[in-house]
Order: structure tokens, then sequence, then C-alpha cells
């Protein structure tokens, strides 16, 4: 019999989506940015003392190879054929930090992950030396000094791991954010790979002056960091290198976006005032400022959007940033063993419907915008002996709107127009309990499109319009219309101000909780972190009893 005969569906781009909780690879078509295939893998997260989160940079490399593999044979069994892909595009967690041995490929240590608190001390300590009249910091980068970025967690790293002191000094080591780990090993790794970054990525350092476009001298020494283990800064579209193993061997990576980046791009927020909000392990919102840098008042960050090419002007965006989102419900499923998949969440919110007075500030790494409040810690409040595992499920999910909320009533007061809609993406959006108590949080409709993949789409979007591939035009008129998914609010502005209002109650007793080091981190740098204030979850089982935790009556 004859073969089958492969579908001819014009050129392809594919795009890794690396994540916090996992990885993917998704092929689209560049014509009409249809999805026909992915594959994805969750990752393992390490916790190797409170506050501290790490993941194996090796796994996670390792994880992306499988992605490719395994959706190139999905596209087989499609009888679609994978050398109609022309590009590869790359989105990523932004701000974690690898540092490895450029002579044998090795990491030197764990990547510390963007959620990581260990650098606190570090972060007060520096504090110190920032005069209040020239916070050259926060003007250069348009960041504040936190345990979010990557410059405190490479200075840690330098302090306290051998093995990098010993590479930097042997002139071994090389530093970079996911996004750098990954194109250097796929282009080669000690055979030639590619150092690189894209301006997005770059922005989140620490290290980066977002006016310039360059790696920031006075920045670097005011870290400690030799500028010589930095990774070349590029845009966020050209021809990086060309894919060096695999099904894809040959392929050229030409598209670099951090993953918040790559989502305001995949939802085509091109124009000045433009905003999304994705909701994934953290929830970011970003809004589109054009080509000029706008400083908070609010505490939202001031970030590099994208950058569409070599000779292509700089976008800017306005940021609120929260730290946990879709964290809160693998924590749910992880710790305490509430659910047993992160689905389950949506059914036991749907059994109650409220969260009857319970509320949830999942402060696990304190609180990022608008606050900036590193004490804070998470707790549950307002619990009876009625409260059972639904109505905590209900209140975590009420918890990233409430988040959400604030960030957005930030952005409304900085850019001084509020939002009449919120575009959203990301993986909880599948949520239709989530997105309709955003809309009646926010008072405003939240937007879904019908192809949530978003962030891989934009990474998509920048490699095949990168110059050298040109198989997808960003040209307005040539941009493909998307099915929208629309929430209306359903309940009155009354009833949303005062759910609100007792949730900004609960923000407040959340802070203040880390006043003393931890007496067994075995570092006396190291601040007590417990997540979740687990001594207020021991009371809770201890008052209302297990059976009302695990639901039985």
């Amino acid at each position: 019999m004859a073969a089958a005969k492969k579908a001819v569906l014009g050129p392809l781009v594919g795009a890794v989506d690396q994540g916090t909780s996992s990885t993917r690879f998704l092929v689209f078509n560049s014509k009409t940015a249809e999805l026909l295939s992915h594959h994805q893998v969750e990752i393992k997260q390490e916790f190797p003392r409170e506050g501290w989160v790490e993941q194996d940079p090796k796994e996670i490399l390792q994880s992306v190879y499988e992605c490719i593999e395994k959706t190139c044979e999905k596209l087989g069994q499609l009888n679609i054929d994978v050398s109609n892909i022309k590009a590869i595009g790359v989105s990523n967690q932004r701000e974690t930090t690898v540092v490895w041995d450029k002579l044998t490929g090795e990491p030197l240590y764990n990547a510390v992950v963007w959620l990581d608190l260990r650098t606190q001390p570090t972060v007060e300590s520096l504090s110190k030396r920032i005069p209040e009249n020239n916070n050259f910091v926060k003007s250069k980068t348009g960041l504040p000094l936190s345990t979010y970025f990557s410059a405190v967690k490479l200075r840690w790293l330098l302090d306290n791991v051998k093995k990098v002191q010993k590479a930097v000094e042997e002139n071994r080591a090389l530093f970079g954010t996911i996004d750098s780990w990954l194109i250097w090993s796929l282009t080669g790794g000690i055979n030639g790979g590619v150092h690189c970054t894209d301006v997005t990525n770059a922005s989140r350092t620490m290290l980066f002056n977002i006016h310039s476009l360059e790696w920031d001298k006075e920045l670097c020494e005011f870290f400690g960091i030799p500028m010589e283990i930095l990774p070349s800064v590029r845009s966020s579209s050209e021809i990086y290198g060309l894919m060096k193993a695999g099904a894809l061997e040959g392929v050229p990576i030409s598209g670099c976006l951090g993953d918040q980046s790559a989502a305001l791009v995949g939802q085509m927020c091109f124009q000045d005032g433009q905003a999304k909000n994705t909701y994934g392990t953290g929830c970011f919102l970003l809004c589109n400022t054009g080509h000029k840098c706008v400083f908070s008042e609010h505490g939202l960050l001031t970030t590099v959007a994208y950058k569409l090419g070599r000779d292509k002007p700089v976008y800017y965006a306005l940021e609120g940033s929260v730290a946990i989102a879709g964290a809160v419900i693998r924590w749910l499923r992880d710790n305490l063993g509430i659910i047993q998949s992160s689905e389950e969440i949506e059914k036991l919110a749907k059994e109650v419907g409220t969260s009857y007075g319970c509320y949830f500030v999942p402060a696990f790494s304190g609180l990022y915008a608008p606050y900036w409040e590193p004490s804070a810690r998470g707790i549950i409040c307002g619990l009876t002996q009625f409260t059972n595992k639904c109505h905590i499920a209900f209140a975590a999910l009420e918890a990233v709107c409430f988040q959400t909320r604030e960030i957005l009533d930030a952005m409304n007061r900085d850019c001084g127009i509020p939002l009449s809609h919120l575009q959203v993406d990301g993986g909880m959006t599948s949520n239709k309990i989530l997105m309709q108590l955003q809309a009646d949080i926010l008072y405003i409709p939240v937007v879904k499109p019908s192809m949530p993949e978003t962030t891989a789409l934009g990474a998509a979007m920048a490699a095949g319009a990168a110059e050298g591939v040109g198989v997808w035009s960003l040209e307005p008129e040539d941009l493909s219309a998307v099915t929208m998914e629309r929430f209306e609010p359903q309940i009155n502005a009354e009833e949303s101000e005062i759910r609100y209002s007792t949730w900004k109650k609960a923000v407040m007793k959340s802070i203040g909780w880390v006043t003393t080091q931890s007496p067994d981190s075995g570092d006396p740098s190291i601040f007590c972190s417990l997540p979740l204030g687990f001594f207020i979850v021991s009371s809770m089982v201890m008052l209302i009893g297990a059976r009302y935790i695990s639901g039985i009556p």
C-alpha cells in the first residue's frame, strides 16, 4: 500500500515554552496561527530549605528535548512533515538563574528560581548602600531591589558556592537566565553554543540598563558581578544559531522572549495602552507603554516589552507581578492533599459557590506588586467550624482574582485611563469559575482567546518574523483574527467592593510575619520563611478538626 501523503500546510514554526511548572513544545501554522500539535512535561521544584526554590537545569534541558521529539512524533502521526518547521522560538520563566561550566557544559549549581527567598539578607544589605535621593538601581533598571530578580541570586551563588567561585576565577563560568541556558545548549553547548539572551530577559536581571539596552558597568560593580560571565544581549527576533541535535537539527532558533513579554506579543498588544494578564505559576499584568519608559508611582515595574528585530525599535511595558497564582493550586494538591489534580479545584469551588467568609492570602514568597513586602507570609483567615475544603478551594481562586484587582488598580492609577476590559491567557484561564470570579471582582468584562497558548504563540511569532526566516508577518493587516470568550460581571458593584475591602484587611494581617531568623537553617543569614504560616494551618487543623479539611461530614 502506498505511504500516506504528507499534508501540505505551508511554513510551520515551533515554540519552546519553558515555565516554572512545566515545559512544552508547540507547533503553529505561520499563516493561520493555528496550533497543530504540542507535548508537555511537568518540571519538579525542589525546596531544600524553607524559602528556597530550585530546579535542575539538566532536567529542564532534557524536558525540552523530550517535548520536541514527542511533538514531532505526533506531527508524523498527523501526516505533517516536520521539515516544514522553519524556525523555533523560545519563551521562558524569567529571572531564574543558572551558572554553568562552559568547558564541560555542566551546571555548577541548581537553577535558583525566581520565587526563591534566600537572598533577602543580601537585599537588605545592598539597600543600605543606595542613596535615598538617588535610587540608581531603579532609575536604570525599572525594578525595585528585591529577591525576585537575577542579580541578587547570582551574588548569592558567587558568595556561597565554591564550584561557582572557582569557575569564575578560572574563566570557565557562564551565567544566564533559562533562555540563555537553553539556547547555548541547543546550539551546540561546549561545541560552539551561542551564549546570548534577549532584551526582555536581560531587563529582569537588575544588571541591564533599559535605556541604553546594555549591561551596565555601574550596576555590575554594585552587585559585584564580573561582566565577562554575562551573555550577549540580542533583539527578541533574529537568528541566534541553529539546532545542533534531534529531529529539528539545522532549524534556526530565531525568537526569544521572557514568558510575559511573549504573552503580550501573542495577545497582539502592539499598541500603546493595550494590556494582558497571564495566569500561570504567578500572575502578571503587562501594559504596553510604547517607546517610552513609564515609571510607576504605585508599585509596578518598568520593563522591556519586546524588540522585534535588530533594527526595530524597543517597546516598554508597565508590569504588575503577583508571585503566587497557579502555585497556590499546586500547593493545595502537593502540600495539603485536598485535591488530587489541579483540575479538581473548579469542582470543589463549584460545590459551595462561596468562600463563606474565608480569605486566603498566599504570600508564600512575600508580597510582590503593589506592596513589595518580603515580611509577608501566607494566611487563611475567617475560619469557622463550618469551613471545609470546598470553601478553602474557593478562597484560593478568589485570592488570584483579588491580587489581580490590586495590580489592575495600580495600573489604572499610573496610566490615568482605566482598562475597559481585561485580556487574559495562561493555563488557569480554562477554569470558568475563576474567570467569572475575576470579572465580578474587577467589575469589568474578562476576555479570553479561544486558543489560550498565547505565550508560545508570541515566541513563535517572533521566531517566524525574524530576518532570514520571514514566514510570519507582524503587519496589522496580516495578523489572524482571534475568537474570544467573554465573561461579564454578574454581581453588583457594592458587593464586589465589600469583598475586595475584606481581602485588603486580610492582606494587612499577612504583613510582618517574618521578624526573626530561622534557628535551624544552618545559616544565620537565612530568614525564616515558613510557607503559608505553617502554624496557622496547624491551628486550623486543631480547631476545626481534620474531618472538616477532608470534607467528611
